[in-house]
C-alpha cells in the first residue's frame, strides 16, 4: 500500500498573486495538497513621477541600487526599457529568486544576504560600505523603512523611490470570505506581512477573525511571523530558508511528524 502524502487531501490558501502562484501551487500539489489560489496581493506600477524620471536618468551616479523582490525588478525595469549595463552602479539582491531575473536581464548581481529578510541584509551588506556611498532603493508603498534607515544611520545617502503599489485584488475578498465561512481551508500560508493585513481586513470586517482558529499555518519569515501572531494567529511552521519551497517542505515535515517535530517551526 503506498504511503499516503503529507499534504493528501488539506487544502491550502495559496496567497500570492497571479503570476507568483502556479510554482507554490505545484510544490503543494507534489505533496498531495489542493491549492486554493486566492491572491491577496498584487501590484500596479506608480505613476512615472518626476522623481522616477530624475532617478533613471541619474542611475550612473549612484554606488548601488538595491532590488528587494522580483517585483521590484520588473517594475523598475518597465520605466527603463532602454538602458546600458555598463550604466548601472554596482547591484545588491535580496532573494535567489531577484537575482535570476536581474541575470536574464544580463545584470551580474553583486552582493546577496544569506537570508533573505532586511536585518540580515542589513548586517551583511554594512561592511562592504566605506561611508558615504550614494545609493538607489527602489521600493513598493508599502515596503519597511529598515534598510533605508539603517544605511542611513551607517552613513550612506539614500533615495527610497516608490515605484509601485500594493493592493488587495477586490474579487478575491469575496471568494476569501466564502472560502472562511464554509470552513473550506485546512492551512493557510502567509508569504509577506501585507498579505497578512489583507487577509485580516477581509476576515475582520466580516466577522470571521475566530473561523480559522483551527486551521494550521505557516509563514515564510519571521517579519511575516510576526504580523501574523500580532494578529493573534499562532503560527505552526516557519522554515529556517524563507522561501516558499522551505515553508511547504517544513509543513510536509510538520504534518509526518504529527505536528510535533520542532525542527520544522522557529
Amino acid at each position: 500500500m503506498t504511503a499516503a502524502l503529507p499534504l493528501q487531501g488539506k487544502t491550502v490558501l495559496i496567497p500570492r498573486s497571479k503570476k507568483q502562484a502556479s510554482s507554490f501551487s505545484d510544490l503543494v500539489r507534489r505533496y498531495g495538497g489542493i491549492p486554493v489560489e486566492i491572491p491577496l496581493i498584487d501590484f500596479k506600477a506608480a505613476e512615472k513621477s518626476a522623481a522616477i524620471v530624475k532617478a533613471c536618468e541619474n542611475l550612473h551616479t549612484y554606488n548601488w541600487i538595491i532590488f528587494t523582490s522580483s517585483v521590484t525588478v520588473e517594475t523598475f525595469f518597465s520605466f527603463l526599457p532602454h538602458f546600458q549595463s555598463d550604466s548601472f552602479p554596482k547591484i545588491a539582491a535580496i532573494g535567489e529568486k531577484t537575482r535570476q531575473r536581474l541575470l536574464k536581464k544580463g545584470l551580474v548581481t553583486g552582493f546577496t544576504p544569506s537570508e533573505y529578510v532586511a536585518e540580515a541584509f542589513v548586517k551583511e551588506f554594512l561592511p562592504l560600505l566605506e561611508g558615504g556611498e550614494k545609493i538607489l532603493l527602489p521600493k513598493g508603498n508599502l515596503a519597511r523603512g529598515y534598510i533605508a534607515e539603517s544605511l542611513r544611520k551607517a552613513g550612506a545617502a539614500v533615495d527610497e523611490l516608490i515605484i509601485y503599489e500594493t493592493f488587495l485584488p477586490p474579487a478575491s475578498r469575496s471568494r476569501l470570505t466564502d472560502m472562511i465561512k464554509g470552513k473550506q481551508l485546512d492551512i493557510l500560508t502567509f508569504t509577506s506581512p501585507s498579505i497578512v493585513d489583507h487577509f485580516f481586513e477581509t476576515a475582520a470586517a466580516e466577522g470571521l477573525k475566530d473561523s480559522v482558529n483551527d486551521c494550521l499555518v505557516a509563514c515564510i519569515g519571521p517579519v511575516t511571523k510576526a504580523r501574523a501572531e500580532f494578529y493573534g494567529l499562532i503560527v505552526h511552521v516557519m522554515p529556517d530558508t524563507y522561501t516558499v519551497q522551505g515553508m511547504v517542505n517544513n509543513l510536509a515535515t510538520y504534518l509526518t511528524s504529527g505536528g510535533n517535530n520542532n525542527e520544522s517551526t522557529i
